[in-house]
């Protein structure tokens, strides 16, 4: 098979690897339909995250079932299947508790950007649709595979309600994806913040009703000015920074909360303030899982497009410039195809 791999920083190569075989008897191989780049991947190809050897990349993946393990009964062959970037068996007693991206037998899906991928944990990874959907929608559901997901959870972590006032730091594909959400959550007010043009006209059709283009503390307080100097019921980190953070902690309302969900990055969180600031504070990776059958359901009847977030369509074998053009902001989201 072909796929992306990384050798250094700023450099991803397409090259022939293995081919993926079953491995276990809970493992399935797919045949990719749809894959992407993610903003996550940017941190190494940044050189911010060590690389070590090197290695395949991409964790977003929808597919064809080709072959099963013999453990594996939810799915079988011919199938179009969305999964989670964090596999699960969704028995054990954190997928119970809803945190399948805690599960005991978790692996991080890390070969997505490739023709072929294997994937481990697939009787309780994998969601099959019950046809295979049109390929117009498949950006949809590759969405649904991570940043939507994660977006999703942002703000169920930040707790958002109907009738709520919410703030997004981070206009990424998972910002955005986080409008969507406290869209679709009830929320009243939705405070995108973002300096890109064509990622704020994008918050308001996802359905943002404020933009704030100030960074920082700056930030913070047109935060403040919009809402009566209180701060709000609930935001959502999606960036992953230190600089993110305190922006979305001190966004916060007394008695509001933070849902944080970019991978963190040199961010210390002070412990005194927080204690007398009364923000609740939750994050972490998604739990994909939790929501796919009900996201995959919301693509599908055409309630949600998150498919949107893609911005750019490259075959595989260009995934490098993927990479590129997503560092450089040419790109939101670079969608692939084999």
């Amino acid at each position: 098979m072909r796929g992306a791999v990384i050798h250094a920083a700023g450099d991803v190569r397409f090259e022939v690897l293995d081919d993926p075989k079953i491995l276990h008897p809970t493992d399935a191989v797919i045949r990719t339909a749809v894959t992407c780049v993610c903003g996550s991947d940017l941190w190494p190809w940044r050189g911010l995250e060590p690389i070590g050897e090197a290695h395949p990349m991409g964790h977003e993946y929808v597919g064809f079932v080709e072959e099963v393990g013999s453990e594996v009964t939810s799915v079988k062959p011919g199938q179009f299947v969305v999964g989670s970037f964090a596999t699960s068996d969704n028995t054990c007693a954190n997928c119970h508790n809803g945190y399948q991206s805690n599960c005991l037998h978790r692996e991080f899906m890390s070969t997505c950007q490739a023709d072929h991928v294997r994937i481990p944990n697939a009787h309780g990874t994998l969601v099959a649709t019950d046809e295979v959907p049109g390929a117009e929608l498949w950006p949809g559901l590759l969405a649904v595979s991570d940043v939507m997901g994660t977006g999703w959870w942002a703000a169920d972590a930040a707790e958002v309600r109907p009738g709520s006032t919410v703030v997004v730091v981070g206009d990424g594909a998972v910002g955005l994806c986080g409008v969507i959400a406290a869209k679709e959550m009830g929320a009243e007010r939705i405070i995108a913040m973002s300096r890109h043009a064509s990622r704020q006209n994008l918050a308001r059709r996802f359905g943002a009703t404020d933009i704030v283009t100030e960074r920082g503390e700056d930030g913070v307080a047109r935060i403040k000015d919009l809402t009566d100097g209180i701060g709000a019921d609930s935001v959502l980190e999606c960036v992953g920074t230190a600089q993110a953070m305190q922006q979305a902690l001190h966004s916060a309302r007394p008695g509001g909360n933070v849902g944080f969900v970019g991978v963190p990055h040199e961010v210390a969180v002070d412990g005194q303030e927080l204690f007398f600031s009364h923000v609740g504070l939750r994050g972490g990776p998604a739990p994909v899982r939790r929501y796919l059958p009900d996201l995959i359901d919301r693509v599908l009847s055409g309630r949600i497009d998150p498919g949107k977030v893609f911005d750019l369509t490259l075959p595989l074998d260009q995934v490098a410039e993927g990479y590129r053009a997503m560092d450089e902001r040419r790109a939101i989201k670079a969608l692939l195809t084999p």
